[in-house]
Order: structure tokens, then C-alpha cells, then sequence
């Protein structure tokens, strides 16, 4: 049963009286292992007198009290209230079993029979305590790169099995130190079982690696081993964070070693430095993350409000995206200052704060004198497209040709977690990447599903484990078109089914017949039935299930991307369809028009202008920036192409007509990375500052066709007022915003005539489209004032990274699952 107070002692005639002493046994489900729940109980049960014991197990963990009633259903009502830090208290129930006698509480080796039930903790930023034991000299632990206590630190990323225990860890090879062991075993220190507890005595050992021809360096204090030794045996330098900090400072591309993988580091402020790093990595203009020392470094550079702060400093610590600041001319010298490569084009830059102390030590500890950098570029250690390296070995091997020198250390990565990425919009959290400080937490779902596995899509993907009422996202694992990143992707699907205890009788995949992803489900299935769902009505569904909608009443799904195959096998992504779990209507889409080249399209955005021109029967003349950025030999092959449809595939896609835009009005022509052309569009528009004028206006050409044709919104209208006011030289900000300001009165329009028509007053905003904040919040302020309720992402992405969560809801309602 669920606890409950006991009522008034029974005194009437003919009542018995009350027990004086009651023992119960206590289950609690969540996230308890590892959090120091253990010990909070064995203070909670000491603090109210009573005995009895505690344990992990499968199902949680569980508690036997035996004492007076009223200190019993105390010690029940309180466990919620008072719960560790990083604890999430899912349930609370107890039973009456027998009175044992006894005395004392003791805390008792985990059991590792039954069913696995619990919940593993995300990795979590260093806590306060061990941040001023890591600056106090007097400390055993000062300066330790793995101080860490039950209130922080490595968890999902390190579990190798349940129960969570030392031995279930990567820290099973690290014997515990005397002094460690006595602080893991005395219920009233701060590091009671704290599995990853360490010291310099014990722990894992930091190592700096230097190339043995690490170009446009001093030599360093620091002899490099043998090459072709893969191992983390040989000579060490005396202070690996003071040598590496002298590296940075140098200009040197360093290898750092996180939680969830590697990260490539540079000082921010150095040009040369930000160039070769992009130049190695290939990464284009897309831009990189920052990782500054603390909030003080910050202010200057980006529009920092109360909701940034929190997310910055919270236990998560995401990539926080924030408006930038434009430099002033009489900056001071001292003050840090990325350099202009860092963010090319954005009107962002993406911001974290130190989350391990090897950080904070790289960084600088509060007080101490820094001689390093205080602004580094932290970017995920990889070659471009594929995984994040967690492997040592890996990362000499792979990231040879990318890093000068590696601070590494041997306590192993069991499964990669790169950094979460959020925004603040409207203030409200939007969530682009969930991954480090959130996976494996689960969702909880509005309609309950069969044991099911739903693998995503191919950009961005993440999977989905459900059962029951909770769905368990993956972090981040990538773009699946690299041999390496679906291995990857089994090796974590493996993982979060053992520690989930999912045993999937179902798998849901996107309908297109060419995602990796979904031919990964088809060969894993065996025998196993597969539900393909389409990738638009799955984008709603996850906003539906977000929001703990059960499906009773459709949504007016509005959803906005790059790429998504259409049921007509078209490429769709301008949609308004009427959704529920069951199933879809397409109420309305954006016209099509061809896609020539396929994929050449998508990174030649001037390619898209000029079909997006040509549909509109609007000529392709000299004056006009996108016919100006395609090369000469170029332009007739593409109207010869576009002529005869050759290659082109019709798309409806909300994404391409941003890049169509983008690169007509002058802003971007070629894409080195997913979406450019549509971030430095918005960027453009942000510089509008409001100061637009009259949006442009979309077409809307009624359905025709019988009772399943589709309304259709025809943007030749928008091209050919936005090509008129670049022949009139209209600046591309004010461009831009008429255009941003189109497309949200275009789906004001069209929901009101869906509401019209239907009767429906819930509209969903989904899509990467949505990403753009500047679009999103003036489609939800339109959508507001005009009546409707608007669901928007807050914790699962917009993007293709919340698609497997709405495969997952579609997947058992279509396989029949009414539980």
C-alpha cells in the first residue's frame, strides 16, 4: 500500500489499543542508488530511534524499520520530502511485516536478485563541498583531478551493471586506500558508498601526452613515450594542469578526457589557435562551445538572464545558448574576448562552466593566481561525423591529427555522453541536445506502452527504451551515416537495456526506406514485429507525450524541418497535420518544389533559391545574390536539370525555404554544417531589432482533390517580395525579419481554419525549424493571442533527438497495446 499517516489512537469501547511497537518494510523506486540514499535513510531511521536495516536491490531500495508507530510513519512520510540532492523519489510503498526485534540500523550489501527496477543518476557537476575541499591546501584532497562525493560526479557513464556498487563501476580496478575505505564505510560521512570515491593515494591518475612533433611549440617539460605505445605506462609530467595550461597559453590543440568522452580544447581568445582547431576538424563555420572559468567571465560577452544563470550553474551544466554581445571598441585588454572564429555567423554562443574538477583545475580554482586561458573552446573529441572518443587508445590513435597533447587519466568510460545543449526562449527551457546531466532519466509517458524500442532517425539520433509509463531516452549518439557511429549506437542501446531492465517486444522506426536506423531495427528485430512511423506524426507525438497528453483529442500538429519522407514519397517538412497517436491528417503544406541534386541541395542553399525562383516563375537574374554565388558553368546545367526533372525530388520543406531565403537575400550560399544558412538567417533577423515593417505574405491555395487533399501554402508570393526588396536594397536584417514574420501569420492563418473547420484549440510547435527562437516565440505569442493552447518543447529537442520518443507512443498504439 501507499504510506499514509496512522490515524488518532483508537480509545473508543471496544477497540483495541494501538500496537506499541510496528516494523514495516519500505520500497523505494526512482533514481536511489548512488545518490546517498542509503546512508539518508540510516540517519532518518537513527534520528527517530528505530531499527531495522537497508539495502539496494534491483527494485530499488529497501528498508525494514521497527519502532514506535508514529516514528514509523514519520520515517514513511519523510523519505519524498527529504531526499538527497540528487535523488528523484518515484514511489514510496510499505507494507506491515512482523516484528523482529533486534537493535541498531544497519546498512546491508546490496542484493542482486529480481528484476531490475531502479534508476541510475546522470553524471552531475562537482558539488560545492568538494569544490572548497579541492581549494583548501589543508586538505587531503587538495588539487585531486577525481574528488568526488554521493552529492556529484561520474554515474551513468561509469555503470556497468546493477546494483549500483563499486563493483558494478569502472572504479572496480581502483582498490580503496585505508582512509577512502573508512569514509565508504561510516554511514555518516559525506562519501558513504560513494562508488567513484578516490584519493591521490588510490584514485585514477591524471597524464599529459605531448606529440613528439606537436608543430609551432616550446618544448615542454615533458617526455613523450614511445608512439606506438597505447598504454598509460611511462614517464608522467610533475603537474599535468600546470603544463597543460602553459600548452594552451602556447596555442596548443589539447585532448581532454571528460566524463562522457573526449573534448578538444583551445584558448578562445587565440585566432590561430580557434583557425587550426576548425581547420583540423573540418568543422566549417559551424560554431564551437566555450567553457569559461565562472559566471563572472561571461557577462560581457552574452545577454545573460536569471533562467541562464540557473541552467549554468545547476548540477547539470548544459551548453547554454545565449545571445551575444557585440565587443566595444575600448574593451580592456585583460577582459576575455573569444575570437571572431569561434561563432561565425551565430547570434549565439553556446557557454558552459567547469562539471569536473579537472576542469576547474585546467580553469583555475577561486583565488588562485591562473596563468592559463580564461575562455577555452571545448569541443566534442571527434573526427567530423563520427562518435565522441571515450577510448584512450582511441583517442591517440583518432585524435592524432587533430591534438598536440592529451590530458588524459585511466578511469574508463563505460558508455559515451556528450554535453546537453539548451536555450532559454520566452523564458522557458528549450532543449536542442539531452544528453550529459540527463540521460538515463526517464520521461514520464501519459499512456502507458509495452516493453518497446524505438531507434529515432539518422540525424541526431537518439533511441528510446519504454515500458509501462516511462520511456528512457539515450544521450546524444549522432549522425548514423558512420560505420562508427552505429556501432556505437548498439553498444548503448546494450547498456541502457541492462540497466534499464527493458526487454523491447516491439521496435519503431522512421518510415523512410534508407535511415540506417531503421534497417539497424529490422536486422536486430528477429522475429520481432516493426512499426515504421511516419517522421512528421512522430515530431507531434513527442510533443503530445511531453506534454502528458493522452490522445483523446487530436493536436493541430505543426511541424517544421529539413528532411522527413512523406507517405507520397516526397520529402516532406512544411506540415500542418491533424494528430493524435492514432494516427494523421495532412491539413495543409507548403507547395512543392523540386529538390535538385538531393543532398547537393541542402548544402548548396543557393541551389534552393534558384528552384525556389524558378517555381515561382521569377527569372534568375544577375542582380540577385543567389544567382550571383552559383558558378557561371553551373546555372544551365541546373536550369537543364530543373527542366526536364531530372534528379529533383519534390520537397515541401519548411527548412529548404529558410535556405532559399538565406541565400537570396544575401546572407548564405553555402552550408558548411546542418542548418548554417537558416542560423545566420535568424541571426540577420535579430538584427532587426523589431524595426521591419509589414511581414511578407504566403499564398493559400484551398484543398482540392477529395476528402484527403491538403491545403497548400505557396511561398512564390514571399520570393518574389523578398527578390523585389533586394533589388531595392533592403538590408538583409529587415529581409530577414519580414520573412520570420511570414511564416508565423502564415501558421496563425492556418490554424485558424483548422480550428475553424475542426473545432481544435491545441496547437504543437515541432521540428528543428523550431530551434529558432526568434520564429518560435512569435509563433506561440500569435497562436496565444488568437486562443490556442501551444505545446512547445522544454525538455525533449524539437529536433530529430525527441523523434523516438513519439515513434515509441505511435509504435504500441499502432501495434494494439490499450494497457
Amino acid at each position: 500500500m501507499t504510506t499514509s499517516a496512522p490515524g488518532p489512537a483508537a480509545s473508543r469501547p471496544g477497540l483495541a489499543a494501538p500496537a506499541t511497537v510496528q516494523r514495516r518494510r519500505v520500497t523505494v523506486r526512482g533514481v536511489v542508488q548512488g545518490v546517498g540514499f542509503r546512508p539518508f535513510l540510516h540517519s532518518l531511521a537513527t534520528g527517530l530511534e528505530l531499527t531495522g536495516h537497508v539495502t539496494n536491490t534491483g527494485d530499488g531500495v529497501v528498508a525494514e524499520v521497527e519502532g514506535a508507530p508514529l516514528a514509523v510513519a514519520r520515517f514513511c512520510a519523510r523519505i519524498a520530502e527529504d531526499a538527497p540532492p540528487l535523488a528523484v523519489v518515484e514511489s514510496v510503498h510499505d507494507q506491515e511485516v512482523p516484528v523482529a526485534g533486534g537493535s541498531g540500523f544497519l546498512i546491508f550489501a546490496s542484493d542482486r536478485d529480481g528484476p531490475v527496477r531502479t534508476l541510475v543518476s546522470p553524471d552531475t557537476a562537482t558539488c560545492g563541498d568538494c569544490l572548497r575541499e579541492l581549494a583548501d591546501p589543508a586538505d587531503r584532497r587538495h588539487r585531486h583531478p577525481f574528488i568526488t562525493c554521493t552529492h556529484c560526479g561520474p554515474r551513468f557513464t561509469i555503470v556497468t551493471g546493477l546494483p549500483y556498487d563499486r563493483a558494478h563501476t569502472t572504479m572496480a580496478g581502483f582498490p580503496m586506500c585505508p582512509d577512502c575505505a573508512r569514509e565508504y564505510a561510516d554511514p555518516g560521512d559525506r562519501r558513504f558508498h560513494a562508488q567513484p570515491v578516490a584519493c591521490p593515494s588510490c584514485g585514477p591518475r591524471l597524464r599529459l601526452m605531448v606529440a613528439p612533433a606537436a608543430p609551432g611549440l616550446r618544448p615542454r617539460h615533458v617526455v613523450a613515450p614511445d608512439p606506438n605505445d597505447r598504454s598509460l605506462g611511462g614517464p608522467v609530467a610533475a603537474d599535468p594542469v600546470r603544463e597543460a595550461r602553459e600548452l594552451l597559453s602556447d596555442g596548443a590543440i589539447l585532448a581532454v578526457k571528460g566524463l562522457g568522452g573526449y573534448h578538444l580544447a583551445c584558448d578562445a581568445g587565440n585566432k590561430g589557435a580557434v583557425a587550426l582547431l576548425r581547420r583540423r576538424k573540418s568543422r566549417g563555420d559551424k560554431p564551437f562551445a566555450l567553457m569559461a572559468r565562472d559566471i563572472g567571465d561571461i557577462g560581457h560577452l552574452v545577454h545573460l538572464g536569471a533562467e541562464e544563470r540557473e541552467l549554468l550553474t545547476g548540477p547539470a551544466r548544459p551548453i547554454v545558448l545565449m545571445r551575444r554581445r557585440v565587443p566595444p571598441a575600448d574593451a580592456p585588454p585583460r577582459v576575455p574576448w573569444p575570437a571572431d572564429g569561434v561563432a561565425p555567423g551565430s547570434p549565439d554562443l553556446g557557454v558552459m562552466l567547469p562539471y569536473t574538477p579537472l576542469h576547474q583545475l585546467l580553469l583555475g580554482l577561486p583565488g588562485e593566481e591562473h596563468t592559463g586561458p580564461r575562455l577555452l573552446v571545448m569541443t566534442s573529441g571527434n573526427v567530423a561525423g563520427e562518435p565522441i572518443v571515450t577510448d584512450d587508445g582511441d583517442a591517440l590513435e583518432r585524435l592524432a591529427d587533430l591534438a598536440d597533447a592529451w590530458l588524459l587519466h585511466d578511469r574508463p568510460i563505460h558508455v559515451p555522453c556528450d554535453d546537453s545543449v539548451v536555450r532559454v526562449c520566452d523564458g522557458e527551457l528549450l532543449t536542442l541536445r539531452r544528453s550529459r546531466g540527463h540521460a538515463p532519466l526517464p520521461v514520464t509517458l501519459p499512456v502507458p506502452v509495452r516493453p518497446a524500442l524505438a531507434v529515432g532517425g539518422d540525424l541526431k539520433n537518439t533511441f528510446c527504451l519504454g515500458r509501462d509509463r516511462k520511456a528512457w531516452l539515450s544521450a546524444h549518439i549522432g549522425d548514423m551515416d558512420d560505420l562508427a557511429t552505429q556501432h556505437a549506437f548498439a553498444r548503448a542501446e546494450e547498456q541502457l537495456e541492462a540497466i534499464t531492465g527493458v526487454r523491447p517486444e516491439l521496435l519503431a522506426a522512421d518510415r523512410h526506406p534508407g535511415y540506417r536506423s531503421a534497417r539497424w531495427a529490422g536486422h536486430a528485430a528477429g522475429g520481432r514485429p516493426v512499426v515504421h512511423v511516419q517522421h512528421h506524426h512522430a515530431h507531434i507525438a513527442s510533443a503530445m507525450a511531453e506534454h502528458g497528453l493522452d490522445g483523446g483529442r487530436p493536436v493541430i500538429g505543426v511541424a517544421f524541418d529539413g528532411t522527413g519522407y512523406g507517405d507520397d514519397g516526397a520529402v516532406w517538412g512544411g506540415e500542418f497535420l491533424l494528430a493524435d497517436y492514432d494516427g494523421f491528417h495532412r491539413f495543409a503544406h507548403l507547395a512543392y518544389v523540386p529538390l535538385p541534386g538531393g543532398d547537393a541541395a541542402v548544402r548548396l542553399p543557393y541551389r534552393m533559391a534558384l528552384a525556389h525562383l524558378r517555381a515561382a516563375g521569377i527569372g534568375w537574374s544577375g542582380e540577385l545574390p543567389c544567382t550571383a554565388a552559383c558558378p557561371e558553368q553551373e546555372l544551365p546545367l541546373l536550369r537543364t536539370q530543373l527542366e526536364r526533372n531530372l534528379n529533383c525530388v519534390p520537397t515541401s520543406s519548411m527548412g529548404r525555404l529558410f535556405d532559399a531565403v538565406a541565400s537570396l537575400a544575401g546572407v548564405c550560399h553555402v552550408a558548411g554544417y546542418e542548418a548554417q544558412a537558416a542560423i545566420e538567417l535568424e541571426a540577420a533577423a535579430v538584427l532587426a531589432d523589431g524595426g521591419y515593417g509589414e511581414p511578407y505574405a504566403f499564398g493559400l491555395r484551398p484543398a482540392c482533390g477529395g476528402p484527403a487533399a491538403a491545403m497548400t501554402a505557396d511561398p512564390a508570393p514571399v520570393l518574389a517580395a523578398v527578390a523585389g526588396d533586394v533589388r531595392a536594397g533592403t538590408p538583409a536584417p529587415v529581409v530577414a525579419a519580414r520573412f520570420h514574420a511570414a511564416v508565423a501569420v502564415l501558421v496563425r492563418r492556418v490554424c485558424a481554419l483548422a480550428r475553424e473547420r475542426h473545432g481544435l484549440r491545441t496547437a504543437a510547435l515541432t521540428g528543428g525549424v523550431f530551434a529558432n527562437a526568434v520564429l518560435s516565440s512569435a509563433c506561440a505569442a500569435g497562436l496565444r493571442d488568437d486562443g490556442f493552447t501551444v505545446l512547445r518543447h522544454h525538455r525533449i529537442p524539437p529536433n530529430d533527438g525527441g523523434l523516438a520518443l513519439g515513434q515509441l507512443v505511435v509504435a504500441a498504439r499502432a501495434a494494439g497495446d490499450t494497457r
